[in-house]
């Protein structure tokens, strides 16, 4: 085999060098950017090179391991650009800058929270830090996977920047932590019905994967004349403290911070976590302020006096650590952070491979829509490690790709729609997941399905249609009820029940991301025809769907878990696979228990 390869390379690059020396060079692929020039084929020189250090990569691998033989050296991808590719891949290209655009829009919005009048409130009267300076002093570092970020913009209520409190996942002394941030500049901290539910996600994440959750309460309560959108049902406001009671009994550890107001049924917050620090004259925790008080007694009293720091630590015990500073109670957070009980593996120097292939070219290869798709190989290409990929049933159901890889040394599975979930490919992808399933390997979905429903017209077409809804119903079953860790990344459509079998949000996916160019809806913007008659019927519909499928309209009302950019995917998920892994080293989870129950 070895010998075989040898030779391989020794003529390729013979042949590389043949060519070099007698052909100039034609243009150029620099920078995810194809060669202006039309009529100019890329470079052979380029095919042959990629092809030459591919091969010099697998057998540098094979000949390296013990005995000779390959450890997990998956087959490498072909991922380089063809001249075939070029209209396709300058037009996703062109669409892809657009989205960028309206995502930086969005960031500016968010970064400023609630405007600068409000900052000035915040910081300079009432002495307060903004929530990023507190999670910079609370984090180990600046970098965290933050959550739904453009959450709240765009409702009908107006927006809601960051929903009025910013959530994620960051290391607090190496351990990943969940985090749920009032941000008081939005509103003052008030909870909106988008509020709720961005912290209702966080506690999910928690939970699905035992992460520790850490609040920073800083609130001053719901906005009252949205309180039937926020207090009522079984997904409202409630449920936080229902969540907090079952995150204790499943040993999952939860501190908070009173770094603010704490109000009405935001003081549960504090009282359910099992530590809670408080911060001297900013802090207050009370179900009803001074004014109440005034009001119902005619008493005057100071927010201090009715529910401050000194009282809730020296008299009331709501409270187990007071802090005279904002910084002195991070510091105490990471403190108590260090007392959980996780042996986390050392820190080893595994040497990961990276992709063979430009992570920019991913914004080119990220589809304007389903007739500007290229293969989904080059995308994988582009995530994979060394760009390997050990495709499963490579031959059977090519519409659907499936088969294992790695991403920063971690093993997943790997389901990508390449064309329209076929009979064929649904079986494809039900074998794959259960086989996930019962190796307990994280399985990537890259999402992408066809954008508008598939049409009965003749008998065949009905027998066809028949089968591979079996089909696909037997994959969403296989989806559903598979329990190894999932992460979902919508790089085209979202439509239709195409997307139930892709492990879209209503099944569970312990994350899931848009790129900005995706679009979710039932059928996409142009494909509503077949569903109605009239002709200003249809053309309001495509209207409606245009704007509503919009991937900044799906995450303003957070129904994904945040939009990223195609060529930050890697390190996304990257992240995700080490949070998920992170259970695995909690010495304490054990059987649940009774729920940790304060004085």
């Amino acid at each position: 085999m070895y010998r075989s390869i040898s030779r391989t390379v020794k003529a390729e690059a013979a042949l590389c060098s043949a060519y070099v020396h007698s052909t100039p060079q034609r243009g150029d692929v620099c920078g995810g950017r194809l060669s202006a020039h039309d009529d100019m084929p890329q470079p052979f020189t380029q095919l042959v090179q990629g092809r030459l250090r591919r091969l010099m990569s697998v057998s540098s691998m094979s000949t390296g391991c013990a005995g000779g033989r390959p450890i997990g050296a998956f087959p490498v991808l072909l991922g380089d650009l063809q001249p075939i590719h070029r209209h396709v891949y300058e037009a996703n290209l062109r669409n892809s800058v657009r989205c960028h655009v309206k995502y930086m829009e969005c960031a500016e919005k968010v970064r400023k929270g609630g405007g600068d009048n409000a900052i000035a409130r915040h910081t300079q009267r009432n002495k307060k830090l903004l929530v990023r300076d507190r999670l910079g002093l609370l984090l180990d570092g600046k970098d965290f996977l933050e959550l739904s970020p453009f959450a709240g913009l765009g409702l009908p209520y107006g927006d809601i920047p960051s929903a009025g409190c910013v959530t994620g996942i960051g290391k607090v002394c190496g351990l990943w932590c969940v985090f749920i941030a009032n941000d008081a500049t939005v509103k003052g901290g008030t909870a909106y019905p988008i509020t709720v539910k961005k912290q209702l996600r966080a506690q999910e994440v928690a939970i699905q994967n035992r992460l520790p959750c850490i609040y920073l309460v800083d609130s001053g309560g719901a906005f009252l004349p949205l309180q039937s959108d926020i207090f009522p049902d079984k997904n409202h406001g409630g449920r936080t403290f229902y969540n907090e009671a079952l995150m204790s009994a499943m040993k999952v550890p939860q501190v908070a911070v009173v770094c603010g107001s704490c109000t009405a049924g935001g003081a549960y917050v504090p009282t359910m976590a099992e530590e809670a620090v408080m911060v001297h004259r900013i802090g207050t925790v009370f179900l009803g302020g001074p004014p109440l008080v005034k009001a119902a007694t005619g008493e005057e009293v100071s927010p201090e006096d009715l529910g401050g720091a000194r009282l809730h630590a020296e008299v009331s015990g709501c409270v187990d650590h007071f802090a005279q500073e904002e910084t002195e109670a991070y510091e105490c957070t990471r403190n108590i952070i260090s007392t959980l009980n996780y042996e986390l593996p050392g820190d080893n120097d595994v040497s990961v491979e990276q992709p063979l292939y430009c992570a920019e070219e991913l914004r080119g290869l990220a589809p304007k829509d389903y007739s500007h798709c290229l293969d989904v190989r080059l995308i994988l290409s582009r995530l994979t490690d060394g760009s390997r990929f050990q495709e499963f049933k490579a031959r059977y159901g090519t519409t659907l790709i499936v088969g294992f890889g790695r991403i920063e040394g971690h093993l997943i599975g790997i389901v990508a729609n390449d064309g329209e979930l076929r009979y064929e490919a649904a079986l494809k992808g039900s074998h794959f997941v259960q086989l996930c399933d019962q190796r307990d390997i994280p399985i990537i979905f890259l999402q992408n399905t066809p954008p508008g429903l598939a049409h009965t017209l003749t008998a065949a077409q009905a027998g066809f249609n028949t089968n591979r809804l079996k089909a696909q119903s037997s994959m969403i079953s296989a989806v559903a009820c598979s329990s190894t860790p999932k992460i979902t990344v919508v790089i085209g459509g979202c439509h239709g029940p195409e997307s139930y079998a892709m492990c879209g949000r209503s099944f569970d996916p312990n994350f899931l991301f848009l790129w900005p160019n995706a679009r979710v809806s039932l059928v996409a913007p142009g494909h509503s025809g077949a569903l109605l008659q009239e002709q200003d019927e249809i053309q309001s519909i495509n209207d409606m769907l245009d704007e509503e499928s919009s991937a900044f309209f799906s995450t303003g009302r957070l129904w994904d878990d945040g939009v990223i950019l195609p060529q930050d995917t890697r390190k996304v998920l990257s992240n995700c696979l080490k949070i998920i892994k992170q259970q695995n080293y909690q010495t304490s989870k054990g059987r649940e228990s009774s729920p940790v129950l304060r004085m």
